[in-house]
């Protein structure tokens, strides 16, 4: 046989062997019985299944003994209190991801709608509220960190009488996100640490900080203090978080109980498998340490 003919039929092989085993994974895994520990409170983000109707949704949480939904607002709370399940994160107030607290030119919009949306998230008996900084649009970094500190100081006193805490999402700027400021662990701890409240927090995203700065365990190591909640996600794809990325989501989780968090970590993987409810228990499965 001729080399290229046996790369070309090896390389046929090796695709329908990974098809079969993902079909054989997904079967075994919605059959093989399911307890959690709970070392780890799990979550799950509802937009990675937006196919599935919400209620449903809640109710393979129930199954799955997943006792937390991340981004969610108040209109979606009585169905949360339906079906038990605690709003880790909310969402509901901002311009989106673009659009944030390092643009003087929004800070009075937002200051509005937070205001409008922190006494709805206490009232439900929830604690985090996700913000963006926005893009840099030209804006140098340290410029834009006193922005946002100036802005998000206007609502910071609320969040503390309320018992909210208002949380910046972490999130890559080379591959998804393109030109948001809030992308390095150092930046987003300067912002912290000039805001000066423990109702101001970082959410961590593990696959986005993957892409931006890597040193995962390190980085929850040095800076476990500012971070508030965390995300999970396969690098590269954001897909499953098993063996076929690079990120060893075991050893992760380990060095999150190390630091004494007690908050939740919600899976933010979006499934390629057919059977996302599958692919949803294999991720709670790896990072249940």
């Amino acid at each position: 046989m001729k080399r290229r003919d046996f790369i070309g039929t090896s390389a046929a092989a090796s695709v329908g062997f990974m098809a079969s085993a993902k079909t054989v994974t997904e079967t075994n895994l919605s059959e093989k019985p399911f307890k959690l520990k709970h070392n780890i409170n799990h979550s799950a983000c509802y937009w990675c299944y937006g196919s599935i109707p919400f209620e449903t949704f809640l109710q393979e949480l129930n199954k799955l003994d997943i006792r937390a939904i991340d981004l969610v607002d108040a209109e979606q709370f009585p169905l949360l209190k339906k079906y038990n399940i605690h709003a880790s994160m909310c969402w509901g107030a901002g311009l989106g991801i673009e659009k944030g607290w390092n643009d003087p030119q929004y800070h009075k919009e937002l200051i509005e709608d937070y205001k409008r949306v922190i006494p709805l998230v206490a009232e439900g008996g929830y604690t985090n509220l996700i913000c963006f900084s926005g893009n840099r649009n030209g804006m140098n970094d340290m410029v834009g960190l006193r922005n946002c500190a100036k802005g998000l100081k206007e609502i910071i006193p609320m969040a503390e009488e309320h018992g909210v805490v208002i949380q910046m999402e972490l999130l890559n700027s080379k591959v998804n996100h393109k030109d948001y400021m809030c992308d390095k662990s150092e930046w987003g701890v300067s912002l912290c640490e000039t805001i000066g409240s423990d109702n101001f927090k970082l959410l961590y995203d593990i696959y986005h900080m993957q892409i931006m700065e890597g040193d995962i365990i390190r980085n929850i190591q040095d800076y476990h203090q500012y971070y508030g909640h965390y995300h999970t996600g396969g690098n590269p794809g954001r897909h499953e978080i098993d063996e076929t990325q690079e990120i060893f989501y075991p050893a992760v989780m380990k060095a999150i109980l190390e630091t004494g968090y007690t908050g939740h970590v919600a899976q933010e993987f979006v499934p390629s498998w057919e059977d996302k409810i599958a692919a949803l228990k294999q991720g709670v499965t790896i990072c249940d340490v």
